[in-house]
């Protein structure tokens, strides 16, 4: 009996992961993973976006210049691949979040026993998308409900923030435009080389980002309708205008 109920516990886990999955439009593939050291490297960016694209699901990187008729960054999924501990032995496994930051979906874990990275990666990364291509996404048209992921995932004081705020469009013709990569605790703001310009941690207000650029920490405020990262050089207070496409 207890193993008929977990049985029945795991397929309606399984289905229920698959139907949220489908809600959403397309990925959003990041250019770098925490742990690694730099952009794409062992191609795993390149092999993440491969893997997604032979999964049915539409991607796209976080630099990436999206086509007609993506206008809300929660209509996407965020994916993420993550590194576990393990002896002798490589483990990574995959993540969708939500533009919130909640995690929509975890793979199964991909083990390798090879010693070179981009072969161990390489074969983790396959063995993990296993369990995600079980899941047969197929977008079902349906419009992402932005204010149910934000109740879900924002503590109710932020969300009268929010709902009394209003944040500023991003212009997209503006060659500095910085593009925002959802993370743990904020995002990152990339430029189209692609590079890491600026990362931002959440705070209780979505107008307002602890921010860091070049070493140096301030914050990223929204005034006028426009983002400012403001900080303290020689005891005098910084504003610089930043353009930023959330």
């Amino acid at each position: 009996m207890r193993i008929k109920f977990l049985l029945i516990a795991f397929l309606t886990s399984v289905i229920g992961f698959s139907q949220s999955v489908n809600d959403y439009k397309a990925v959003i593939v990041p250019l770098k993973y925490d742990f690694l050291k730099s952009e794409n490297q062992y191609r795993m960016s390149t092999m993440t976006k491969a893997n997604l694209v032979k999964a049915g699901f539409q991607a796209f990187y976080g630099n990436e210049e999206l086509p007609e008729g993506f206008g809300d960054r929660c209509e996407f999924l965020y994916v993420d691949v993550k590194k576990d501990n393990g002896f002798l032995i490589t483990k990574l496994f995959v993540e969708f979040k939500d533009c919130y930051g909640k995690v929509v979906y975890t793979s199964e874990i991909g083990k390798s026993k090879e010693k070179d990275y981009e072969a161990a990666y390489r074969e983790c990364l396959d063995m993990a998308f296993v369990s995600i291509n079980a899941l047969n996404y197929k977008y079902n048209g349906k419009t992402v409900n932005t204010s149910r992921a934000a109740t879900t995932s924002i503590p109710a004081t932020q969300i009268v923030a929010a709902t009394a705020v209003s944040t500023p469009a991003a212009d997209l013709k503006d060659p500095n435009l910085l593009f925002a990569q959802p993370t743990e605790n904020g995002y990152q703001l990339i430029d189209k080389t692609p590079k890491v310009v600026m990362k931002l941690l959440k705070t209780s207000r979505p107008d307002s980002f602890i921010a860091i650029k070049d070493g140096v920490q301030g914050s990223l405020n929204a005034k006028d309708n426009q983002w400012f990262f403001e900080y303290y050089k020689n005891d005098q207070l910084v504003s610089e205008k930043v353009s930023v496409k959330f």
